[in-house]
């Protein structure tokens, strides 16, 4: 670490130093003051007024105090020795030998008054007032030294500290609230804790590999990337890679998110851009890296209706030139990660700034076989899980929504008191993860209780007679989270997706509707979430995928998202009205499908409803007991326990919603 990041000390110290001087002495030598003044009572004052020793007494009205004054022949005895003896401070007026407390000073004039006329002493009686000077003078100062004190202090921090950087802000609100990755104080993330990610891995080590040995590139005329840019949906592990990178470089890596340049105040996002850059080329070779970045990035002139000066258009800016502008440091490598790479500015997105774009994608089998090794390391688990297993159980699942399984299972498994976590725990994880807790207090009628249950065999009925639906795990009627009942299936993973296999699906998921129909001859609410993942697939067929007739091989996908921001449709009225009949007839045919399936095998459909009033939760051997087994099936290599409890399903096709 550098030397300069130390504090200078506080050039106003010294005034804090001297108050505590000035306080101690004051104490020190006002306590010395009266080191040969004793402590006496009244009936001893009056023993000493009777022997002639007192020469006056002076008493002190504000403190009711009196003191008492010793005659030179008083001072001779031996019972006065003590106070007879010189101050250790040295004054020109006499001091006194005694002071006492009074009560009542009109009682003590008496008293006093009285033994001398009964004993015709000399002796003389005086009044006098006490002030404490440097008191006052202290308590009168006070204000004023509060005063300047608080100026002092705000003039240091609208100055933004000695030497610090990022001054000339008010409270230093143009610094940079970069974290400074440290290899010494910090856990160390490697690529080795990195699971998958074997393409986007590679590319970054690279720049940790230009860090450590630039020379192996720059010998060829090569140049280092000026940045990379991480994409993806969330979960997927841009930031783990960006730690990663981190531990790796062994070199200095400010951190930081988007938000951190927003601020209210005009100007802020530009400066604290201009101070992380300073302290990274200060440091380098250096990395940053910005999480979030199309918090600042997007495109500029959307929206921009005012005209007015946008603060976040001018933070862009800035890093647009600090990455590549006159005065650029080549040694500052800029790492950023982000999910809405389509809204981010061009300017920002072309070679020269972010030269490589990284596209880090939701785990395939491999993968996510790869991602369980690294989270069951710390869990405890009670034998040998078969991990292909649990990652065909995972389709679509993210490196977080493993992580979030693996910590479920052990929660499960610590509230059941098990000293270990099994393979069921892990099931039940999946299912609560997918489907939501279970609800089995929620007070359902028998006549809803039947609906459900025809509802979801309708799902399970369709599903297991189509080609290419998804092959069903498990159906439920116990609610879950939001639902009254739900299906899982567990899809293939398909890299492209043709017209018939979106057709079976969609006819899968109108069954729970068309049971319903056929049974009670009445449709219910029960279909809201079948219904808005049907109308979504029809539109994107029609609309994005060019897989309708009537539209043809047109797509209204917009990649770069102009499209969210504009006001009017990128087609005519009566295209509009081609579509919304297109989507409606799509949905209608295989709604007419499911019903056409579903009569063919009414007496299969009741069977089945009622074995899951019975049961409440069937498993796929239930089905190939009513059904048989499905002519078309592909050899699955994940199949059902031989209780059939250990079937877990994915991708939980979700059924009456409540």
């Amino acid at each position: 670490m550098n030397n300069n990041t130390k504090k200078k000390p506080s050039k106003y110290g010294w005034i804090f130093y001297a108050a505590i001087l000035v306080f101690v002495a004051f104490n020190l030598f006002g306590g010395l003051a009266l080191d040969n003044q004793e402590k006496t009572t009244t009936s001893q004052l009056e023993e000493y007024l009777r022997e002639g020793d007192v020469d006056k007494i002076v008493i002190i009205t504000n403190t009711r105090q009196a003191k008492v004054y010793l005659n030179d022949t008083a001072l001779q005895k031996e019972v006065h020795k003590k106070v007879a003896e010189p101050s250790l401070l040295p004054s020109a007026a006499p001091t006194a030998q005694y002071v006492l407390d009074f009560g009542d000073l009109q009682n003590f004039e008496n008293t006093i008054k009285t033994i001398k006329s009964e004993n015709n002493l000399a002796t003389v009686i005086d009044y006098d007032k006490e002030n404490n000077y440097v008191l006052e003078l202290l308590i009168s100062i006070l204000p004023f030294v509060l005063i300047i004190g608080v100026w002092i202090f705000l003039m240091r921090r609208m100055s933004g500290g000695s030497g610090a950087p990022g001054g000339g802000q008010i409270f230093s609100i143009g610094k940079s609230k970069a974290k400074l990755f440290d290899e010494k104080t910090d856990t160390r993330t490697s690529f080795k804790d990195v699971a998958g990610l074997e393409g986007a891995k590679e590319e970054v080590q690279e720049i940790v590999e230009f860090l450590k040995n630039p020379e192996k590139y720059t010998s060829l005329g090569g140049k280092i990337p000026k940045g990379a840019l991480l994409v993806g949906p969330p979960g997927t592990g841009k930031t783990l890679l960006a730690k990663a990178v981190a531990g790796e470089a062994k070199a200095p890596f400010f951190s930081l998110s988007g938000s951190d340049f927003v601020e209210m105040f005009v100007g802020v996002g530009a400066s604290r851009v201009r101070d992380l850059f300073k302290q990274a080329k200060d440091k380098s070779p250096a990395i940053i890296f910005i999480d979030e970045i199309d918090a600042i990035g997007r495109a500029r002139g959307k929206n921009n209706i005012t005209g007015s000066n946008d603060e976040r258009e001018n933070t862009l800016n800035q890093l647009l030139t600090e990455m590549d502008g006159f005065g650029t440091n080549t040694n500052v490598i800029v790492l950023a990660a982000t999910n809405r790479a389509d809204v981010l500015d061009k300017a920002l997105m072309r070679a020269g700034r972010f030269d490589r774009q990284i596209y880090v994608d939701l785990p395939d089998l491999n993968e996510r076989k790869e991602i369980f090794e690294v989270h069951l390391k710390p869990i405890k688990t009670s034998e040998t899980l078969d991990l292909e297993f649990l990652a065909r159980q995972t389709p679509g699942f993210s490196g977080a929504d493993i992580a979030n399984v693996c910590n479920e299972a052990a929660l499960i498994a610590a509230r059941k008191e098990q000293k270990s976590v099994t393979k069921q725990d892990f099931l039940d994880a999946v299912d609560r993860i997918v489907g939501g807790l279970e609800k089995r207090s929620k007070i359902i009628t028998p006549d809803e209780k039947r609906a459900i249950a025809f509802h979801e065999a309708g799902h399970a009925t369709v599903s297991w007679m189509l080609q290419y639906a998804a092959p069903l795990v498990k159906v439920t009627i116990v609610p879950r989270g939001q639902s009254l009942g739900a299906a899982w299936y567990l899809p293939e993973e398909r890299q492209i997706v043709r017209p018939e296999q979106l057709m079976d699906e969609m006819c899968a998921t109108m069954g729970g509707r068309a049971a319903e129909k056929i049974i009670f001859d009445t449709i219910s609410t029960g279909a809201l979430s079948d219904l808005e993942k049907v109308t979504k697939q029809a539109r994107a067929m029609v609309t994005v995928y060019g897989l309708n007739d009537k539209i043809g091989n047109v797509t209204y996908y917009d990649s770069s998202g102009q499209s969210e921001y504009g006001f009017t449709k990128p087609y005519s009225e009566v295209t509009a009205q081609t579509i919304d009949k297109e989507i409606s007839d799509l949905i209608e045919g295989q709604y007419q499908r499911a019903i056409t399936i579903l009569k063919e095998n009414k007496d299969k459909l009741t069977k089945l409803a009622e074995r899951l009033l019975e049961k409440e939760v069937i498993f796929k051997d239930d089905l190939e007991e009513i059904f048989g087994k499905r002519p078309f099936e592909k050899e699955m290599q994940s199949e059902v326990s031989q209780e059939g409890t250990e079937v877990t399903p994915e991708n939980k096709e979700e059924g009456l919603d409540a």
